[in-house]
């Protein structure tokens, strides 16, 4: 699923609660990280997260279901991009504005993975 498809299913739920189950589900679509990816583990997050690249192509892994589904997302925000078009990125403006309910330590999970991506 596109970044953008993963934008238009989440702004037709209303519910906070089901915003929620949908992101869960955006992480169990994850494509399998390749064997060629180098994986990258992220620190400042509650959950254990590894997020991979193979050249413009991200993947990533986490041992959540909710994180899983964040790192879904942010994979598919710069998924086929190069760092330099990453580092131009709104990231963090882009994920506020799906509106997902997230704690402040998922937050700053979400923080810290944006930082690794703007730092490739």
């Amino acid at each position: 699923m596109t970044y953008s498809e993963m934008k238009k299913f989440l702004s037709m739920i209303s519910d906070p609660v089901e915003r929620l189950n949908a992101v869960m589900d955006f992480g169990t679509q994850m494509a399998p990280v390749p064997d060629s990816a180098v994986c990258s583990e992220i620190h400042g997050c509650a959950s254990w997260v590894e997020i991979c690249r193979d050249g413009n192509n991200f993947y990533g892994r986490a041992d959540s279901a909710l994180v899983r589904g964040i790192v879904a997302i942010i994979t598919a925000m710069v998924d086929g991009k190069s760092p330099q078009q990453i580092k131009k990125m709104d990231l963090a403006g882009e994920f506020a504005s799906l509106n997902i309910n997230l704690g402040t330590g998922r937050l700053g999970g979400v923080n810290s993975m944006i930082r690794f991506l703007q730092n490739l």
